[in-house]
């Protein structure tokens, strides 16, 4: 149990779907309760089939470009760092790279919105893939790698539910009550790219 919590806690902290929630809503604000469901449906599947694609192919790829786990932890701090530190500064968008003019423009000509630029970059970005590249090689256990799978399910609910839910929760919550979630959010963010950074060193070093 305590695994599944933690595994789940980082996936909904790196992925945090509620800093999602405003440009969701500035993307959909057209479309009908319907339209909008479908998007946050597919979405979520789609950041579920990315997030599992993750985990079990990724240690293939570590293995064809000769990447250690301690790099990789290093290289997913950073990135899991920097991602928090948007967070902290009001800057996850632009962090994202939602901010660039040519983006938008690519977005506004979009039909379909669920996979990119929802799942793939604002949710399950590179940070969120390199937690569980690590999470694949360091719970190899039946049992552990179940967890995992049920965790990543149930974040995958949960940005459903999120993004279902988004248009009532920038209701009741506004712009800053999401803003002071997200630097919450994003101060967590931070502790987990600086632990993985600090494992990294400690199994480089071999500190005991």
């Amino acid at each position: 149990m305590e695994l599944f919590i933690l595994i789940f806690a980082a996936l909904f902290s790196v992925m945090n779907p509620f800093g999602t929630v405003p440009v969701f809503v500035g993307l959909t604000e057209e479309n009908s309760k319907v339209e909008r469901n479908k998007i946050a449906f597919w979405t979520s599947l789609n950041v579920l089939i990315i997030l599992v694609i993750s985990f079990f192919i990724g240690k293939y790829i570590l293995l064809f470009f000769g990447i250690t786990l301690n790099s990789l932890k290093i290289a997913g701090g950073l990135i899991i760092a920097s991602s928090g530190f948007a967070l902290l500064t009001g800057e996850f968008s632009k962090h994202k790279g939602m901010k660039k003019t040519r983006v938008k423009v690519d977005i506004k000509s979009r039909s379909q919105i669920s996979l990119t630029p929802l799942a793939m970059p604002m949710i399950a970005g590179p940070g969120t893939m390199s937690l569980l590249i690590t999470y694949n090689q360091e719970f190899d256990e039946l049992n552990s790698v179940l967890i995992i799978l049920g965790a990543i399910v149930l974040s995958s609910i949960s940005i459903y539910l999120i993004l279902k839910s988004s248009f009532y929760i920038v209701k009741v919550l506004g712009a800053s009550g999401i803003n002071a979630l997200s630097r919450i959010i994003g101060f967590i963010v931070i502790a987990i790219g600086v632990e993985f950074i600090i494992s990294a060193v400690v199994g480089v070093f071999n500190i005991a």
